[in-house]
């Protein structure tokens, strides 16, 4: 049985087909392309070449193509069908009536019914019996009905003037598609080819002619990076993931559901206008759906991976088929040369088809203009950079739209100073009124002028518009082409351009919620950042527009877009440092912002070289307690930290704390704020009994002066629950911080980044009181979750996966223990450097590691590089350098060098009791090591003694249940792991 479709009707064609060979017919689909130069009586008989029966797929498009009458129709149904008519059957997927001469093939209509009765009915009109058995619309393989969409789609309206290109779609399709169980040749694919060729609208079509083949059908718009990452961000709520508000958090969790198919398997995912790689660099997925890509280059097939299609214009016979249903008065000749004059480009070819469907001139005088290629002739004057027939069909088309609609003209130039993928149409409509020139605040308060006006620009073809939603009613936005966008900013006069971005900028200005840190308000934002740069607003001295700038910003550190928000710094810096008052208060804000994005996108040395630059300019103009002085030592302190220079931070901190207490008050928050920062310092410097007491008073203004579920009291519960554990106050800190992730968990849900870091903490202490199994199952939940959360090299999640480490070999899984260790520490060393302690730490936990697999040679050089960095970075007495010591004196136990063990073992033990007094875990540690070495030694006495006192303190202190108790009296030798704080 052959299946005759018109393109669109493919959805159908394919659940036909899929349905009738379950009953064993053998199916052929063909496209119905009927030849222009051909009948319609030719074209019919050449269909029952085939043997069988044919079966018409009858929709809005199958009587159009080929630009027939329906009187030819008719004329070649009367011929052709009645000597054939057992042959001849029809089904109706039309949205529209059928002309009458369809009711010669007497059609059954499959519209508005479900798979089982529009089964029945295909079945009843051809006369077959069904199987029995239910339609499987879930099998493998299956194609959907098509009346039932994909589980998740989100693609552009269907072009209902599309023609042609059924060579690349079906291209496409077949790199693309499985057959015969045979896995696709590609699964990404870049459509590459000059402005205007089509490449867009060949990517929407192919969505929806073979979207049935997918459950989840995206598109993401390229053209601008963040609102690439918002609208890949919002399909993670539509698989129904689990995630938290940062946008790197959803596109992570994307990319996971992606990769392993989960929920869904069969996804196709369209970047439309990725002309730069780097726009959309780490959000293209893997996995097993496929990747369509539109592009002007051809970068993408090496880097990018993805197979390339390069897209020609129109061949001859498409043009002239587009032209003549676009302006229906064209001959076959006018149509061809029309089509030649414009060089067969679809952009061009419907900007002029549209122009004479919509004026009376001559189509061989219209024609002739373009041909003679003199804009001037209509009193245009356009750049020299464009395509000559465009400059002439454009320049027609403005000087048309001048006489008719001098106020859609205007509109018109003002959507040249918006992004041109969503040019925001509700915001123009709800400026204030002296935000508009006075002719367009005048357009936009009389709806039907307004739109009026639109409409004149749509039929143009300057402009598409997409409706709202149901609860957005009207049109909310505008596209525009990005050739003609960029031709209309060139067109005009320097003080058109400035008048008209003044105006764009004061939109925004009005839009502004002026509340980056409310969740309720990061919508509005988003769609604020695309226009940006187009406004003009990076290159402005207004002090409002300025301020939507700093307000974007903060939404785009407070929403985790650091990579973003590090650009916006840069962009409006490096236009403004070379100008007058560097020092401004922009500048300021922005500055420390740049600084900000850097630190917490890993890049400290940059941050510190800008921090500290903004610190001393600051410092040499401004008194000690100026506010924008301090903002900038604060951090510069943070970024010290996190490079490991925590002496100097810990200072800064210090006296940042102390000029907001006295310019503040001790309880201001950005007092509070330093002071705890103070506490963080304090316990990377070992000084663990002051960070202890920082935090707690910390922690007990939060108390009174907030609730105990708002964010900066639960933070402060977790670094004071953090401080107990390094003093070894195992157990309160665990019965703090189990109530403390509790509510982090209630209040900010499982994926905040706070969350996390509570849980992390939670797991810490349950582990030192010996709950490894939950501790551990705990550990590697939160690690995954970071993972997600942060990305895999994120310092937070390198944090956790140190950790982990610990409990994999622990729990004597020594082979995944390496491969974790090897990482951890390799990518620490990447992110700060040899020296940093961090790395030097990890490198000791990795010492560990190959000392349980018997590679002691190895264990003990990894465990004395550890010890000499760490003594080096921190100083030899510090409780890391401490920790290194004794882990190298185990190593010396392992090779045979007793003495040399001893010797660190007394050293150890004396600067242990000196920096973290007699009863801390780690003393008590170097205590029952040094006893194991005494008696290695042979002398009994002394051994007995320092482990008998060893033995009573850890009772006392831990418990004589605890595990390092219990270690102890089995006499089992202590080792200390390295364990990343929290900055």
């Amino acid at each position: 049985m052959t299946i005759s479709y018109a393109g669109f009707a493919r959805p159908w064609a394919a659940w036909l087909a899929h349905q009738l060979e379950r009953l064993g017919q053998v199916t052929t689909m063909l496209r119905w392309d009927p030849q222009p130069d051909a009948t319609l009586v030719d074209e019919l008989s050449r269909l029952l070449s085939a043997e069988g029966r044919l079966l018409m797929v009858l929709d809005d498009w199958y009587f159009r193509l080929g630009t027939r009458s329906l009187e030819e129709w008719t004329a070649a149904l009367r011929e052709v069908v009645p000597p054939h008519a057992d042959r001849f059957a029809a089904v109706s997927v039309a949205t529209q009536l059928l002309p009458a001469t369809a009711a010669a093939l007497r059609p059954v209509d499959l519209r508005d019914v479900d798979a089982d009765e529009a089964g029945r009915r295909v079945l009843n009109r051809l006369g077959l019996a069904p199987s029995g058995r239910a339609v499987d619309e879930e099998a493998s393989g299956a194609p959907r009905f098509p009346a039932d969409p994909p589980e998740v789609w989100n693609i552009p309206r269907r072009n209902s003037r599309f023609t042609g290109r059924d060579g690349v779609l079906e291209e496409m399709y077949g790199k693309l598609a499985r057959s015969a169980g045979r896995p696709p040749l590609e699964t990404r694919l870049a459509l590459y080819g000059i402005s205007g060729v089509g490449k867009s609208q060949i990517a929407v079509e192919y969505a929806h002619r073979f979207g049935n083949d997918y459950d989840v059908v995206w598109w993401v718009s390229a053209t601008n990076r963040g609102a690439a990452r918002e609208q890949l961000a919002e399909l993670a709520a539509r698989l129904g993931l689990p995630v938290g508000q940062e946008i790197g958090d959803r596109i992570r969790a994307v990319h996971e559901a992606l990769r392993t198919g989960h929920p869904y398997r069969r996804w196709l995912l369209i970047f439309d206008s990725a002309d730069d790689m780097e726009q959309i660099e780490g959000l293209v997925p893997g996995g097993p759906g496929h990747v369509l890509i539109t592009t002007l280059s051809r970068d993408w097939s090496g880097p990018g991976g993805a197979q390339e299609i390069e897209v020609p214009p129109f061949t001859r016979v498409e043009s002239v088929g587009y032209a003549r249903r676009r302006a229906p008065r064209l001959t076959s000749r006018d149509a061809d040369d029309l089509s030649a004059a414009v060089q067969d480009l679809p952009l061009l070819l419907a900007q002029t088809a549209a122009w004479l469907d919509a004026n009376p001139m001559p189509p061989r005088e219209y024609i002739e203009l373009i041909r003679r290629g003199e804009p001037s002739l209509v009193g245009i004057r356009i750049s020299t950079d464009y395509p000559m027939a465009f400059q002439t069909s454009w320049a027609i088309t403005l000087n048309t739209l001048r006489e008719r609609s001098p106020a859609a003209v205007e509109l018109l130039k003002l959507f040249a100073f918006f992004a041109p993928d969503a040019i925001p149409v509700s915001l123009l409509i709800k400026a204030r009124r002296g935000d508009l020139p006075g002719y367009l605040a005048d357009l936009a308060a009389e709806p039907i002028s307004w739109n009026t006006a639109l409409r004149r620009l749509t039929e143009s073809t300057a402009v598409r518009l997409t409706q709202g939603q149901a609860s957005r009613p009207g049109v909310v936005t505008v596209q525009m082409h990005r050739l003609y966008h960029r031709f209309l900013r060139g067109d005009m006069t320097e003080e058109e351009r400035d008048a008209l971005s003044a105006a764009a900028c004061r939109v925004l200005v009005s839009a502004d919620p002026q509340n980056p840190g409310d969740t309720l308000t990061w919508e509005r934002y988003a769609d604020l950042i695309e226009h940006l740069e187009p406004a003009g607003a990076l290159e402005t001295s207004e002090p409002s527009v300025q301020g939507l700038v700093v307000n974007c910003v903060e939404y785009l550190r407070v929403r985790g877009e650091y990579d973003m928000g590090l650009r916006l710094c840069e962009r409006f810096m490096a236009h403004w440092r070379s100008r007058p008052a560097p020092m401004q208060r922009t500048m300021l804000v922005l500055t420390h912002q740049h600084a900000n994005m850097l630190r917490r996108l890993g890049r400290y040395h940059e941050a510190e070289a800008v921090g500290s630059a903004i610190v001393d300019e600051l410092g040499a103009e401004r008194a000690d307690d100026d506010a924008d002085l301090l903002r900038a030592k604060d951090g510069l302190a943070g970024t010290l930290m996190a490079l490991g220079s925590y002496e100097r931070a810990c200072a800064l901190f210090a006296e940042v704390w102390q000029s907001y207490a006295v310019l503040l008050g001790a309880r201001a928050p950005r007092a509070m704020s330093s002071r705890s920062n103070y506490g963080l310092a304090l316990g990377l410097l070992g000084r663990y009994q002051e960070a202890l007491a920082t935090h707690h008073e910390v922690l007990e203004i939060r108390e009174r002066e907030l609730q105990a579920t708002d964010p900066l009291t639960l933070n402060a519960a977790t670094s004071h629950a953090h401080a107990l554990r390094l003093v070894g106050q195992y157990q309160e800190a665990a019965s703090r911080q189990e109530v403390t992730a509790r509510l982090h968990e209630q209040v900010m849900g499982l994926h905040h980044p706070q969350t996390l870091r509570a849980e992390h903490g939670l797991a810490l202490c349950l582990r030192r009181l010996g709950g490894g199994g939950r501790a551990d199952a705990l550990l590697a939940d939160v690690a995954e979750r970071c993972r997600l959360v942060h990305g895999p090299r994120h310092p937070e999640t390198l944090m956790v996966e140190a950790d982990r480490v610990v409990s994999l070999r622990e729990g004597a899984d020594l082979e995944p223990a390496l491969e974790a260790a090897e990482a951890v520490a390799t990518s620490y060393r990447d992110l700060l450097g040899e020296d940093h302690p961090y790395t030097v730490g990890t490198l000791g936990n990795l010492g560990l590691v190959l000392g349980e697999t018997g590679d002691r040679r190895a264990a003990l050089e990894l465990t004395e590089r550890a010890l000499s960095g760490m003594a080096r970075a921190m100083g030899p007495a510090h409780p890391w350098a401490l920790g290194c010591a004794l882990n190298v004196g185990g190593a010396f136990r392992l090779t045979g060098e007793v003495e040399g063990a001893a010797a660190l073992g007394e050293d150890t033990l004396r600067r242990a009791r000196e920096v973290l007094g007699e009863t801390h875990p780690l003393t008590l540690a170097a205590k029952v090591a040094l006893a194991d070495d005494l008696r290695a030694l042979r002398d009994a006495p002394r051994a007995a003694k320092l482990e008998e006192e060893a033995l009573r303190q850890l009772a006392g202190t831990l418990g004589g249940a605890h595990p390092q108790t219990l270690s102890a009296r089995r006499r089992r030798r202590p080792t200390w792991d390295f364990e990343p704080q929290p900055i």
